[in-house]
């Protein structure tokens, strides 16, 4: 009997031979026959793909692999795989997991439980509080948190991560939070905040999503945002905000 998956998770790869897990995957597809997992090979220098292919072997029907010929960053990548997946399977939630699975698969699929109601969009949240681990690197910690800050702030909505790589949607709200391509390559996340407000309004917006505390959050491994990065962070903000501003004012003045 074949099982239509219920749930989809993308997986942006690039260069991740060495951090994807096979053993966490197999163990996961095997005890969840419910969920499909699509694996975004972004344009990988290294045996990437080969890994993914095998991994697909042992699970054929659980297991879609699309991949990019070029290098596009992951918020293409996580864009690309969320419009392939809706365009070819009735999954009623998806989401998008980093592939090294920081946020384990079982934590990530737990986030359908708050997707109910209102709820259109959960995600996770790297809070450090009693009776959870969250192990980052003191200095990436401070720094993200810097950064978290003035994203909150910039949005006007008090979230505590926004970047967070494990987000689950509604299929009809992915569809169109994912429509169109996001202006950074890596702080698209808070231009799925910015599409909320601007879909919803921003007291509604609120109403339709839920952060969820994370029990468990490991680093592993390298960034693969590099260093020099960090300078042109806070140009993608500046640059995220005008546009967003601009739709606002926009919609408000549609006469303008």
């Amino acid at each position: 009997m074949t099982i239509i998956p219920n749930t989809t998770v993308v997986i942006p790869c690039y260069n991740e031979e060495k951090g994807i897990s096979n053993a966490e995957y197999s163990n996961f597809l095997n005890n969840n026959p419910e969920v499909l997992i699509c694996f975004v090979n972004d344009g990988s220098k290294d045996n990437t793909l080969a890994v993914l292919t095998v991994l697909k072997e042992k699970h054929p029907t659980q297991i879609q692999i699309l991949s990019l010929e070029k290098n596009a960053g992951k918020a293409e990548a996580v864009r690309a795989g969320i419009n392939h997946c809706n365009l070819h399977f009735q999954h009623r939630y998806i989401g998008y997991l980093d592939a090294d699975l920081a946020t384990t698969l079982e934590e990530f699929i737990e986030l359908r439980n708050y997707l109910q109601g209102e709820i259109v969009f959960s995600f996770g949240s790297r809070i450090r509080k009693i009776g959870s681990i969250i192990e980052r690197e003191n200095s990436r910690f401070l720094i993200g948190r810097v950064v978290a800050t003035f994203i909150s702030n910039i949005l006007d909505i008090k979230v505590y991560d926004t970047q967070c790589g494990s987000k689950l949607f509604t299929r009809e709200i992915s569809e169109k939070v994912f429509e169109k391509e996001f202006i950074s390559r890596w702080l698209f996340d808070v231009e799925i905040f910015y599409r909320m407000i601007h879909l919803f309004g921003k007291e509604k917006a609120i109403k339709k999503m839920i952060e969820v505390p994370l029990k468990l959050w490991v680093e592993k491994g390298d960034s693969k945002v590099k260093f020099t990065y960090g300078f042109k962070l806070w140009f993608d903000l500046f640059e995220i905000q005008r546009k967003y501003k601009k739709i606002a004012k926009n919609l408000s003045n549609p006469n303008a």
